[in-house]
């Protein structure tokens, strides 16, 4: 079909008008691929980030300590545990895309297979990491009742660790099939037994204060093993779930050198936000810079959970169409990502822009942070439409394979340039935590100039040439290809 339209398209005779209406078409078509795969990615991502949510929400009937204590254990062990994973297992959507796009339906059983046993010895040693949270947070200066509370709490919460690795590659052994919609049901389902759990083990079993991290570890687990029986059993991954296979021990170390760079470019970006947080204890009134950094990163991160979405879809089409060898589809899959992203921040900028004199009475009644947070909403907002653009780039990259760029240009956005100018807005400047955000944005600025050069300068062409490479690098491909009845695209 898409052949068929190229073809049209080329014909001397045909009128501009029918051009047009064949270009709009593809278009069309590509819009409603793109926001069916984004809105059920958008809802899978906050109920996910919702679980850690809740578990917090019941601990505030516990007191201010237990409270404190489990936001610390939270932050750490995203920092340090779930961050990594989820960047790691981002790899499977270059692999699994791009396999699936090639009809390799086999290899993406393999691939998450293989993603699965690299997570799980990966989950190890940053097991170990939570068992010794409080020593970790008491070297760092935290109050050691703090940090008391908070290693109990994350020593809890280790099963956790192993369930959510397993949990994020089967998200993306499903999305790179565009089969995202029974994540969104096992999800949902999850969430509504969570706040069921969190009652029961947080206010009725006597565990209190370590019920909300048992009530996490089992609503991870049960998650993995609600999406694990459907694709066991469910005839829309016949093709891709074969069984288990020897062949996922084969291959780990190239799989390892997309995976590393897929981590750190989550993970360098992740925790500069959460160094800024850090950055506000020490600013002149560090409990007034503290609380409106923190809800001012809560704001940030609940809606970049849309732009996430944008970015899942951008991966997904980008790396389906290079493995089917249509660079033309994938190039205009960029096109209309990055038009998409750039209607919702500035809808999602405006409605922040409106609300900032009222927004900050959802988290304090008083009025020095209510004035301040409604001096960075504003500043939210710049920001927003900035993450959106460059998390949309970074999932053309992702689809691309191209995370060792990603990891290297975010290294230099944040590190070489948004950290240490925020720090010196803030400190030198004296202009606090406003001045600590600006540096994020001056971050977000360098990230997306960088990846819009790089995507803009793209030879899709040979893009394709690279997935093809990628895919017949696999092992056994030849034997998928034949299985499959389909043929690679050189």
């Amino acid at each position: 079909m898409k052949e068929e339209r190229e073809d049209v398209l080329s014909w001397p005779l045909i009128g501009e008008t029918e051009k047009k209406c064949i270009i709009t078409g593809g278009i069309k078509v590509e819009v409603k691929k793109q926001l069916w795969l984004a809105c059920p990615l958008i809802a899978v991502s906050l109920l996910q980030f919702s679980l850690q949510v809740i578990s917090v929400m019941f601990l505030g009937h516990l007191g201010s300590l237990p409270l404190s204590a489990a936001a610390v254990a939270t932050s750490f062990a995203s920092v340090t545990g779930f961050t990594f994973l989820m960047g790691t297992a981002s790899a499977l959507d270059t692999v699994c895309g791009q396999s699936y796009g090639a009809k390799m339906y086999g290899m993406l059983g393999i691939q998450m297979q293989r993603a699965m046993l690299v997570l799980t010895l990966y989950s190890v040693p940053l097991s170990i990491i939570w068992a010794n949270t409080e020593h970790f947070l008491v070297f760092f200066g935290q109050d050691k009742s703090i940090a008391y509370l908070s290693g109990s709490y994350a020593r809890f919460m280790i099963p956790s660790i192993f369930a959510y690795g397993l949990l994020q590659c089967l998200n993306r052994f499903l999305q790179a099939q565009n089969n995202v919609f029974p994540v969104v049901f096992c999800s949902g389902v999850i969430t509504s037994l969570h706040v069921i759990l969190c009652w029961v083990l947080v206010l009725k079993s006597g565990l209190g204060f370590k019920g909300a991290a048992v009530a996490n570890a089992i609503s991870y687990w049960l998650n993995v093993i609600l999406l694990s029986c459907y694709v066991k059993f469910s005839p829309s991954c016949s093709k891709t779930w074969t069984g288990f296979s020897k062949e996922a021990l084969r291959d780990i170390i190239p799989f390892m050198k997309l995976a590393i760079p897929s981590a750190l470019m989550v993970c360098l970006e992740m925790w500069s936000f959460e160094l800024l947080v850090l950055s506000s204890g020490l600013l002149p009134n560090p409990v007034l810079e503290t609380s409106v950094l923190s809800i001012c990163l809560n704001t940030s991160g609940t809606i970049w959970m849309i732009p996430f979405g944008l970015s899942g879809a951008a991966s997904t089409r980008v790396s389906n169409e290079l493995g089917a060898g249509n660079p033309k589809v994938a190039k205009l899959a960029v096109r209309v990502v990055l038009s998409i992203a750039i209607v919702e921040s500035m809808l999602v900028g405006s409605v922040l822009i409106l609300i900032r004199k009222i927004w900050g009475f959802a988290y304090s009644s008083d009025t020095k942070v209510v004035t301040y947070v409604a001096s960075m909403l504003p500043i939210l907002a710049l920001g927003h439409c900035l993450d959106s653009f460059q998390s949309v780039l970074s999932g053309v990259a992702r689809g691309c394979g191209w995370q060792k760029i990603g990891a290297f240009v975010n290294l230099g956005s944040y590190y070489l340039v948004g950290v240490p100018f925020g720090l010196l807005l803030g400190f030198h400047f004296h202009i606090g935590g406003r001045g600590l955000w600006l540096g994020i944005i001056c971050a977000l600025v360098v990230q997306g100039v960088c990846l819009s050069l790089i995507t803009f300068f793209t030879n899709w062409e040979e893009e394709v040439k690279k997935a093809t490479s990628r895919v017949e690098s696999s092992s056994d491909v030849k034997d998928f290809a034949a299985d499959n009845g389909s043929t690679i695209v050189c």
